[in-house]
Formats: structure tokens, C-alpha cells, sequence
């Protein structure tokens, strides 16, 4: 069970990287028109938060496993 727990957390890490850096070339598109970022920004910032929560998942799961 733990390892299917395991798989999908790293597909939604994957799935997440993907996301960062969409969001992080939009930014820089954004910025080279000189267009308003802020709200760009703010998700990109909210995609890393939940990131961090999914490695952290991830690895609670790896923990477990080891013992």
C-alpha cells in the first residue's frame, strides 16, 4: 500500500515541477512585456508551498518504509 502511496507522490511531484516552471516562463513573459505579475507571482508562490508539502509527503512515505 505504502508503495502505491510512494508512486503517486512522486507523479504529483513531477506533475508539480512541470507546473513551477510553466508558471515561472509565464513570469518572465509577463515581464518582458512589462505586464503586472502579481497575481502570476502569488500562484507560482502557492505551486512551490504545496511542493514543499508534497516532498514532505514523500518522504513521511520513505520514512515508513524503512522501518
Amino acid at each position: 500500500m505504502q508503495l502505491a502511496h510512494l508512486a503517486q507522490a512522486e507523479r504529483h511531484i513531477a506533475s508539480g515541477l512541470c507546473h513551477i516552471e510553466n508558471q515561472e516562463q509565464i513570469i518572465a513573459g509577463l515581464d518582458r512585456g512589462d505586464h503586472y505579475t502579481a497575481v502570476a507571482l502569488e500562484l507560482l508562490r502557492t505551486f512551490r508551498d504545496m511542493q514543499d508539502h508534497l516532498v514532505a509527503v514523500r518522504d513521511r512515505i520513505l520514512e515508513e518504509l524503512e522501518h
